[in-house]
């Protein structure tokens, strides 16, 4: 994990206004962090929350696919992404994939407000010293050929 850790914060339409809440709530607990998120979620977060937001395309642009690249990169250490279940989402194939490289990267990922409560007052978070278990992909290539 990096010095300074990097979280990633992204909501669905029905669910910006639960992530705002949620921000403000944790403002000084996230200024210690540097945070991104994609697109109108970004714009949002900073004007209710006055942080700095590195700013990402909007989801179904390519904001998700950016998001995954730094998930890949190890450019992020956290993913709260509060994703709405009951709505069908037109890029639902790029939320999923994203999903998906959190887990094959063994990201903590918050996909709800209580897991995020959860995950931004652990201890682990700010420790500077955890080194999350990264996959062996060498060792998965090499089972599979």
């Amino acid at each position: 994990m990096n010095t300074i850790k990097t979280i990633a914060l992204v909501a669905h339409d029905n669910k910006k206004a639960d992530l705002m809440e949620w921000a403000i709530h944790n403002k000084s607990i996230l200024s210690n962090y540097e945070l991104v998120a994609t697109g109108t979620t970004g714009r949002l977060l900073e004007e209710e929350t006055k942080l700095p937001i590195k700013r990402l395309r909007s989801g179904p642009l390519g904001g998700d696919q950016q998001l995954g690249a730094m998930i890949a990169e190890q450019k992020v250490d956290l993913l709260i992404f509060f994703w709405d279940p009951l709505e069908p989402q037109p890029h639902d194939p790029d939320v999923k994939a994203l999903l998906r490289i959190a887990v094959v990267w063994n990201l903590p990922v918050a996909c709800n407000r209580t897991t995020a409560d959860m995950l931004i007052a652990s201890p682990v978070l700010s420790d500077k010293s955890y080194q999350r278990k990264l996959p062996d992909f060498q060792n998965y290539i090499e089972r599979k050929v």
